[in-house]
């Protein structure tokens, strides 16, 4: 039988799919029920920095400026008054009791400011890790962009100075210089990056002129986009990478892992097909291995990234060339 484990934030998986974060992830008994059908790990559903941020009373502020959405100020303070942060350390505490796999918490987070104090309970809480999904949408067009970049390093700094979990990092492909920037986020230490969270799509109601959502769930055709960037990268940082967005089948995990990607993070199949989805793709993914002799995933992880180019860019470049051109 196929070995499908594998090593991700210093973890040994039993095999490469995790649950990610969502509101799938926020009771003990979808917890439990994710675990029975082959969860590796779960990450629990995202605490917003603003709910912390209110639980203690301050306004976070970025070199002296308020760094929030004052329009949002009221909707932020009735929310938290039914989502006590206290109720996310107790789900951590009840996760750890009642799982066997690694628990990872996570926060969404834009700032790094006093909020970071409660990276600390979260590891007294008892979870395995920490998962930072930094959302940083550079839409203002009087903000550089380095400066939206070092937010993510002072947010992972001061994190890690709090705990000694091991700490990964979801970002976004909006950067101006991904590749670099992904690079130098492996140096901080952090054992774990995510490729990629999702931003809100919006769309527009004509007739009663509201903005509403759209695209809530990812469809396979958004694999490429991780997938290009897993290939790109997973052997040039010092970090362990998991692909998200658009992973819905075992071919989806496998196409990953060929990429180079540790693990995989899977959510909107969960909502669209049910738990089960998780059994069947772990079927799929045996079922491969012992179609193409291999014994374990280790054997097949990166069997397909970009390790042999020196400029990745250079590399997607010939494969452009290769499909639109004819060239052989």
């Amino acid at each position: 039988m196929a070995d499908l484990s594998t090593n991700y934030m210093g973890f040994k998986l039993r095999n490469p799919i995790i649950a990610g974060s969502s509101g799938l992830t926020k009771s003990v008994e979808n917890l439990q029920n994710l675990e029975i059908n082959g969860a590796a790990a779960i990450v629990l559903k995202s605490l917003f920095e603003e709910q912390i941020m209110q639980q203690i009373n301050k306004v976070y502020t970025e070199n002296n400026q308020i760094f929030a959405y004052p329009e949002a100020e009221d909707y932020i303070s009735n929310y938290t008054k039914d989502k006590d942060v206290g109720d996310y350390l107790k789900l951590i505490e009840d996760a750890k009791k009642s799982v066997t796999v690694p628990v990872f918490a996570s926060i969404n987070c834009i700032s790094s400011s006093e909020w970071i104090s409660f990276a600390k309970k979260i590891e007294n809480a008892g979870a395995d890790g920490l998962e930072l999904n930094i959302f940083i949408l550079p839409s203002d067009p009087k903000r550089d962009g380095s400066i939206n970049e070092q937010i993510y390093f002072d947010i992972v700094m001061e994190v890690m100075r709090q705990v000694s979990i091991p700490v990964a990092v979801k970002i976004s492909s909006y950067f101006s210089g991904l590749a670099k920037t992904a690079l130098k986020l492996s140096w901080t230490g952090i054992a774990g990056m995510v490729l990629f969270n999702r931003f809100f799509s919006p769309d527009i109601d004509i007739d009663k002129f509201e903005v509403t959502a759209t695209n809530v769930f990812s469809t396979k055709d958004e694999l490429a986009n991780s997938l290009r960037w897993v290939a790109m990268l997973s052997d040039r940082v010092h970090c362990d990478i998991a692909a998200s967005t658009g992973i819905h089948d075992g071919e989806g995990v496998v196409k990953q892992l060929l990429a180079g990607a540790k693990a995989t993070q899977v959510v909107s199949a969960l909502y669209k097909n049910g738990f089960g989805v998780i059994k069947d793709m772990v079927d799929f993914i045996e079922k491969w291995m012992d179609k193409h002799g291999f014994n374990s995933t280790e054997e097949f992880i990166g069997k397909l990234s970009v390790k042999s180019a020196d400029n990745p860019a250079a590399y997607e470049r010939v494969q452009f060339m290769k499909h639109f051109a004819g060239i052989e």
